[in-house]
């Protein structure tokens, strides 16, 4: 049976969702400078209390499983949850769901030993530390095939060399999860691993800290690795398998970023529309003019249709357990469509606003270059609009003839072979 409804238990605790983060979380965002400077004073002051509070509420890291300490939720309910904690920079890590560090969680529980599991999967999950996913390349951006960070053994250990690009949260991170090449011979998606790499290591160098318009402080590395060493055991999966090990954190993350955008887009329809209940020009509000309401309806009717495509791309997910190869074409659909959603929604929300509108004032210009960083984060848009028109085509068939079945004339022909012996033609 298909419903739209959730159920009264877990809708009472999206409403407690969305008015703690409204009253309490999103202020943050004017107030501390990186989410994941954890060990900031002013972090420890405000930051823990409200984590304190989402454990208590029993709602931290609910994509995590009751054995890690977390509910276990499908995609579904993480999505309609990160759709209302989305609205804050700070609504992730309160919540004790932020990216990167969710996605390096699964890779340790899938992939590390007892002991990494010890020494940085139990406090990740807490949040005493936070991690780094270092895969993107200077020469090469998200493009794996053209990879040069090279890893080889020696002996015991393996030895990792080369640069890494845009390695988010790198300054603060306690370890890295780094893919390398280990098989340049190999065919091409078997040629790396990934590893875990403890951040006091000898030989990693922050070159220097990136950002973007928006972000408070610069938390993007560009990253060399100087013959870094780390011992047999830091490989995460098998040889050659960092594509494998990967995709053990993208699906879902990527679920949860466009709940996030939903989110934020949502905030711009808010703003846009009391903006047009408050303006007045020529003798009218806005919200008169034809054209403004063009600019709403539109938003609204955009953001509806995504928000459904992510909800059922996540029902889907649960009803395949989680085997993100089997909605691969959903996945990557809710990928493609986000970074237009949030840039037309916010670039909307900006022109109503007029000046005010590109101000530093106000958000939307943080959310127009916001709508470029999710276009790339992940895989750039281009890419999976490939996937999804590769996966939907695995589902028709050409054909050799000079004109195809459905061709007019041919239909007839068959529509008169089906009917003409009833009708007494």
């Amino acid at each position: 049976m298909w419903s739209f409804a959730t159920e009264p238990e877990f809708q009472d605790q999206l409403d407690w969702i969305d008015v703690f983060v409204k009253q309490k979380v999103e202020p943050l965002d004017h107030i501390l400078g990186s989410q994941w400077n954890i060990h900031d004073p002013r972090f420890v002051k405000l930051v823990r209390p409200l984590q304190a509070e989402v454990k208590a509420r029993g709602l931290w890291a609910c994509h995590l499983g009751p054995e890690l300490g977390g509910k276990g939720y499908g995609q579904l309910k993480l999505a309609l949850m990160n759709e209302l904690f989305g609205r804050s920079r700070f609504g992730p890590i309160v919540f004790g769901a932020q990216a990167p560090d969710t996605g390096n969680a699964e890779i340790l529980a899938h992939y590390g030993t007892p002991e990494q599991k010890k020494r940085f999967l139990e406090p990740l999950l807490n949040n005493d530390i936070v991690s780094c996913f270092s895969m993107t390349e200077p020469q090469g951006g998200a493009d794996p095939l053209v990879f040069t960070t090279r890893a080889w053994q020696e002996g015991d250990e393996w030895v990792i060399d080369g640069e890494k690009w845009f390695s988010s949260n790198a300054r603060y991170a306690a370890f890295f999860i780094v893919m390398a090449v280990t098989d340049p011979d190999a065919p091409p998606y078997k040629r790396m691993s990934m590893f875990i790499v403890p951040a006091d290591t000898p030989g990693i160098d922050i070159k220097r800290n990136l950002t973007f318009y928006g972000e408070p402080e610069a938390t993007h590395a560009y990253m060399r690795y100087n013959q870094v060493r780390v011992p047999k055991d830091a490989m995460l999966g098998g040889r050659g398998d960092a594509f494998v090990v990967a995709q053990v954190r993208l699906g879902g993350g990527r679920l949860h970023h466009a709940m996030r955008t939903v989110a934020q887009a949502r905030r711009a329809l808010e703003m846009m529309c009391e903006r047009a209940l408050s303006r007045t020009t020529k003798g009218e509000l806005l919200a008169r003019k034809q054209m403004v309401q063009e600019k709403i309806a539109d938003s609204w009717v955009q953001l509806r249709q995504f928000r459904l495509l992510v909800l059922e791309t996540a029902w889907l997910c649960d009803q395949n357990k989680k085997d993100y190869k089997a909605v691969r074409k959903n996945i990557a659909a809710v990928k493609a469509v986000m970074p237009q959603v949030l840039h037309d929604i916010s670039a909307r929300a900006l022109h109503l606003h007029g000046s005010l509108g590109i101000s530093t004032e106000m958000p939307f210009a943080d959310w127009l270059v916001n709508s470029f960083h999710v276009g790339l984060a992940d895989g750039p848009t281009e890419v999976h609009k490939i996937t999804v028109a590769r996966e939907v085509l695995k589902d028709f068939e050409g054909t050799d003839k000079l004109f195809p079945d459905y061709h007019g004339l041919a239909e007839a022909d068959r529509a008169h072979d089906l009917y003409d012996e009833l009708l007494g033609d």
